[in-house]
């Protein structure tokens, strides 16, 4: 196998310093105020506070730049790193399960990029290199891919990297403006709502009264001439219709931003070594995720999504995603004749039309039912005497939480064959995930004291970056299950599994 030739002790982009800083902004927003509010009044006191704030945090990010170095070697990447303690990490080529790459908006600018070695250690990203320019960022990916695939690799820092080296990309899946706009409407959502509370809760010492007090409010509304006691009862209807209205129009207009800056300009191609994806209108993501490391898939819909005919698709694999999400996300919104191709590139099929999917027992179901009873006529004997007859309505919230639950259990269900498990779970959130049989690390079968008097068990397969469940067999079938997988199983060679070739 060819080596890269090492390079030793580079240094980050110095332009990073710059991107760096104003992605450190909002940290910096909270001392900043609360500096500004204690000098108010004084204006050479709050320049000097703003100015001392970003003085100390250049300075540590220039020392901490300084005593930063990588170097690409032939059997590894090493960081070293630390300003007053030093570390240094090395990472081997054979644990590096994926390569990322991700630009801001400002680093586009810039002409740079971060680098983030993804291990599938479980803790997120093994190292991350902020910032080097796009062309070394490149080559950085370029590496790590021969090193890993037994090829040569460019090593001179400056060496233009070709954007393909393993074979032509073709296009598997993409998302228009159209497509994005539908599923900006699925993404509802009223975290901005959420976020301005916060902000409200944060800065409260700046408002002239508490952010959630509605005495205050009424009392603001009175001092502007209106009085709140004299508004008709068909007017308080009205505005409560207008409010309600408002905060749906929030959260659709929230779920469609959000989904523009994450998935604009999304793009799956199918490479030699893998799938290929880019998506991100401020912030540009570009990651190869290897057929070889996927491990199991999760399609995901909801009943309104499923009735239009749309599911999500994600691989579960040895490497995450992002910090927020686990799994990557490989079709955001797409078609089930758009899904299997997709999944059929890594080796699994949908279910025969004849399999027998095996429904989950309702016992457990039941037990979360007796004990949100329970709780309820337990919160309406507190409650009533507070409140008085109005206490007894918690009661109304029986009917919902069982028709939940019943629909919960409707929707669990799983099934084997000759060499695949699948498991339906959720009712509102809907997955049906599919894993090879040859991918289980671990076969657990688990009960509770309640499970145990009932004769039933929980079958949990193990996977790498995951895990599939049956949640409610018979004790009997469970074993049979079990027997079952282990067949095919015991003979793999996990040291092997995975690796490309």
């Amino acid at each position: 196998m060819a080596g890269a030739a090492a390079v030793a002790g580079r240094r980050l982009h110095p332009l990073g310093l710059l991107v760096g800083m104003f992605r450190q902004l909002p940290q910096l927003f909270v001392p900043i105020a609360a500096g500004l509010y204690g000098a108010r009044g004084s204006g050479i006191g709050s320049a000097l506070i703003v100015a001392a704030v970003l003085f100390v945090s250049v300075l540590f990010r220039s020392l901490g730049w300084f005593r930063f170095r990588y170097t690409i070697g032939e059997d590894d990447v090493r960081i070293e790193r630390g300003l007053f303690s030093r570390s240094a990490r090395s990472i081997p080529y054979d644990r590096i399960q994926d390569v990322s790459i991700e630009q801001s908006a400002i680093a586009r600018l810039c002409g740079l990029a971060e680098v983030r070695f993804e291990t599938g250690g479980g803790k997120g990203d093994e190292a991350t290199l902020s910032f080097v320019s796009s062309r070394e960022a490149e080559r950085l990916r370029d590496v790590v891919r021969a090193q890993k695939g037994g090829m040569a690799a460019p090593a001179e820092p400056g060496a233009e990297p070709e954007p393909e080296r393993d074979g032509v990309q073709v296009p598997v899946f993409a998302m228009d403006n159209r497509r994005l706009l539908v599923l900006g409407f699925y993404s509802f959502s009223l975290v901005v709502l959420a976020a301005l509370g916060g902000l409200a809760q944060q800065f409260d010492f700046l408002l002239p009264f508490e952010f959630w007090d509605i005495r205050s409010w009424i009392g603001l509304a009175e001092t502007q001439g209106v009085d709140v006691t004299h508004i008709a009862y068909a007017s308080q209807i009205w505005g409560a219709v207008l409010g309600l209205a408002v905060l749906v129009l929030a959260g659709i207009a929230t779920g469609i931003i959000r989904t523009y800056l994450t998935d604009y300009g999304f793009r799956l191609d199918r490479t030699a070594q893998g799938f290929r994806r880019r998506r991100g209108l401020l912030t540009r993501t570009d990651v190869v995720m290897p057929v070889a490391r996927v491990q199991a898939i999760r399609i995901g819909t909801g009943p309104v999504r499923k009735r239009r005919g749309w599911y999500a698709l994600q691989f579960i694999s040895l490497a995450s995603d992002t910090k927020k999400q686990s799994h990557h996300m490989v079709a955001p919104l797409a078609r089930l004749d758009e899904v299997w191709p997709i999944t059929a590139a890594v080796g699994l099929r949908p279910p025969a039309e004849d399999l027998p999917f095996e429904a989950a027992r309702p016992a457990p179901w039941i037990d979360r039912w007796l004990a949100g009873m329970v709780l309820l006529v337990a919160s309406t004997f507190v409650a009533s005497p507070v409140l008085g007859d109005p206490g007894w309505l918690i009661l109304l919230l029986a009917a919902p939480l069982t028709l939940v639950l019943w629909l919960s259990w409707r929707q669990h269900s799983d099934a084997l064959d000759a060499d695949q498990i699948y498991a339906r779970h959720g009712w509102w959130n809907q997955q049906f995930e599919l894993a090879k049989q040859v991918n289980v690390q671990s076969v657990t079968i688990s009960q509770g004291p309640l499970m145990r008097a009932r004769g039933l068990a929980r079958v949990e397969f193990g996977i790498a970056g995951g895990s599939l469940a049956f949640v409610s067999l018979p004790l009997a079938m469970a074993r049979e299950i079990r027997t079952q997988v282990l067949v095919l199983v015991t003979p793999v060679d996990y040291s092997k599994l995975g690796r490309a070739g």
